[in-house]
């Protein structure tokens, strides 16, 4: 299967298969790369697999917010042409997924959150660290895992390297902070669109509290749990991940 990356305008993004549209939406400190289980089981089953690369730090300062993603992720729909889409985010992205989801209803067919913001207002702020030494980095990087070997040199460099930028900085603040403003516990209960949640059982950024909150808001809503597993599902349990969602889209026919 190709994967294939493209350059459209103000779109980049990577596609990969045919059929039904499943747009993936990164968290804040995560590279499309960190999908490559999705990527690779779900276009043989029929899915299309899009990883669009969210502005995060390419948009005005002052459009740096959970709304403006949210409305850039509808933009990519129309682009593609599609009627609408299954959205699935993980951490920041499963907060851009849900804001989408409120405002747009009509363009989000279901929706899959995992570890995600939206709810719980320290998880931005504690999981995207201040500048500080390699060693605080790491530490930092091995507690979004449960398995802290899952934090690879690659990694830790990458949210190294994006926390000494001065630029990127200012917009990962910006951004933590516009998460907690549209906390969206009170949106949640008029949400009707069918949505898959999957969480670690020892998520420690989002916690399994936050997963049941979830649950108990949206009416129509499958809570799956993932044991042994952090912050980042699809990354650390990739199979059981990808199995999980498959067997809930085949239920709700999706």
């Amino acid at each position: 299967m190709t994967k294939q990356f493209r350059e459209e305008g103000k779109f980049n993004y990577l596609e990969v298969g045919e059929g039904t549209p499943i747009i993936v939406l990164h968290g804040l400190m995560g590279g499309l790369s960190n999908f490559d289980g999705v990527t690779e089981f779900f276009p043989s089953k029929g899915y299309q697999i899009l990883i669009p690369e969210l502005p995060i730090y390419t948009m005005p300062i002052l459009k740096t917010n959970v709304k403006r993603f949210a409305e850039y992720v509808v933009e990519f729909i129309d682009h593609k042409g599609f009627e609408n889409a299954i959205l699935l985010g993980n951490s920041l992205g499963g907060h851009i997924g849900l804001l989408c989801t409120k405002l747009y209803p009509e363009k989000v067919k279901a929706l899959v959150i995992t570890g995600s913001s939206g709810l719980y207002e320290s998880a931005m702020g504690e999981s995207y660290p201040k500048r500080g030494d390699r060693d605080y980095i790491q530490r930092k990087a091995e507690n979004v895992f449960y398995d802290p070997k899952v934090a690879t040199k690659e990694i830790v460099d990458e949210v190294y390297a994006s926390v000494n930028d001065r630029n990127k900085l200012i917009r990962t603040l910006s951004i933590a902070k516009s998460a907690i403003r549209h906390n969206m516990s009170k949106d949640l209960p008029n949400m009707n669109t069918p949505t898959c949640v999957i969480w670690g059982k020892q998520d420690n950024v989002t916690p399994p509290e936050v997963a049941i909150e979830f649950h108990d808001l949206l009416p129509d809503s499958d809570l799956y749990w993932i044991d042994k597993c952090g912050h980042a599902a699809m990354m650390e349990h990739p199979d059981e991940f990808n199995d999980l969602l498959y067997a809930w889209l085949q239920k709700r026919e999706f």
